[in-house]
């Protein structure tokens, strides 16, 4: 006998709001995919670009907020983004693959995907701060946090509609 009620309507589709989610971030790791390359090639560059710019006397006449985004501390993140700057390509881009695989997977609405996508989030977050240390979570970087926390709360409320 069967037990389903005949009109409820079985679908092998997320969500408005899943859908939404997963092509969101879909569009967020190839940006990610894009921006740890263009970090790898530019991290040399952009630390001696901090390290003149802050022994320019021209600094002194710069407004406020610019003075404040050119420290010892954003020059030392600067240095060892610099240094590291090959292990934070590797991870940035492994994330985002891994990132890219758990959405496609959560699109087919696989629980393993939350699983992928979650692990892709973490993973450059782990490696930014055992390579640049507790200086990649603060000032300015924060903001760059907001979102993946905002998925992943949004993702877990979401990942009932998820299955096997």
């Amino acid at each position: 006998m069967n037990t389903t009620n005949p009109f409820e309507i079985e679908t092998n589709k997320p969500s408005s709001f899943l859908n939404v989610l997963t092509i969101l971030s879909i569009i967020g790791s190839i940006f990610s995919l894009l921006q740890a390359v263009f970090a790898f090639f530019t991290a040399d560059k952009n630390y001696q670009s901090m390290k003149k710019t802050m022994s320019s006397p021209e600094l002194d006449n710069a407004p406020g907020f610019v003075k404040g985004m050119f420290n010892e501390k954003t020059l030392m993140m600067a240095e060892k983004m610099a240094d590291n700057k090959l292990p934070i390509l590797i991870t940035g881009v492994l994330g985002a693959v891994i990132c890219l695989w758990g959405a496609i997977e959560m699109r087919k609405l696989k629980k393993q995907g939350y699983t992928l996508w979650m692990i892709g989030e973490m993973l450059p977050l782990v490696a930014i701060s055992i390579f640049i240390g507790a200086a990649a979570f603060s000032g300015l970087s924060l903001i760059g946090y907001l979102f993946p926390l905002l998925f992943v709360i949004l993702y877990t409320v979401h990942r009932k509609e998820l299955k096997n």
